[in-house]
């Protein structure tokens, strides 16, 4: 494990200081009780932000709307994933018996989440700066241009955009349960936006997956009451 651990830092360009949290961040919950769950929260956010400050440099033209979705598809499960991919990271997941038999290696969610730890694991062991290099360097492949404002919004960009156009608060996500053996997992997730007392739930085989089924059921929902969902 410790030369795949090795290899694993070259692909990734970055030493580790502190070894254990590369080691967490490639532990899932089916394998041990010191996940990378927690690192994967972290890494979230960190990749957001390091997004954030490379599109702002590279497509300074855009608005803030299109930023955003070229953002979301930046760092949407799929891209993660393939980007997991292409780093080997299958290879050395820490997953528990009946994850491996399922065949969590290949499992889209898995890997991404992996990935997201792995950044939140660099921003502890060397600081932001660090993380968000990393970040670049992943990205470097992938050619940035106006033409990705016209994407597609995702279920939680559109719920976001409706609500600042009218001035509202961000919707809040909550994961209320998690179903299923740890192998197979679900997550029921809530969205709520307060300003309306509204609260609807989605179900999704990630977090991420959660939160997108939760935010298309509050589209739904609001389209059914206004009869316009556009801001």
């Amino acid at each position: 494990m410790n030369a795949d651990l090795t290899a694993l830092q070259q692909r990734l360009d970055h030493r580790f200081n502190h070894l254990r949290l590369l080691e967490r961040a490639l532990t899932h919950r089916s394998f041990s009780s010191d996940h990378n769950e927690r690192l994967e929260f972290l890494g979230d956010s960190v990749l957001n932000l390091a997004v954030s400050g490379l599109l702002f440099e590279k497509l300074s033209d855009l608005p803030e709307g299109d930023l955003s979705r070229v953002r979301a598809n930046l760092v949407k499960q799929d891209t993660l994933f393939q980007m997991a991919v292409s780093l080997g990271l299958a290879s050395v997941l820490r997953l528990g018996d009946g994850e491996k038999r399922s065949g969590g290696h290949k499992r889209p969610s898995i890997l991404a989440d992996a990935l997201e730890a792995i950044i939140g694991a660099v921003y502890l062991d060397a600081g932001f700066d660090a993380a968000a290099a990393m970040v670049r360097r992943l990205y470097a492949d992938v050619e940035l241009n106006a033409q990705m404002g016209a994407m597609g919004k995702d279920p939680k960009t559109e719920l976001q955009e409706w609500l600042q156009a009218r001035k509202m608060k961000l919707p809040v996500y909550r994961v209320v349960a998690t179903l299923g053996e740890a192998h197979k997992q679900t997550f029921d997730v809530e969205c709520a936006v307060t300003e309306l007392a509204l609260n609807e739930r989605g179900i999704g085989a990630s977090r991420r997956a959660g939160e997108q089924a939760a935010a298309a059921a509050m589209l739904q929902h609001l389209a059914s009451r206004s009869g316009d969902r556009k801001a």
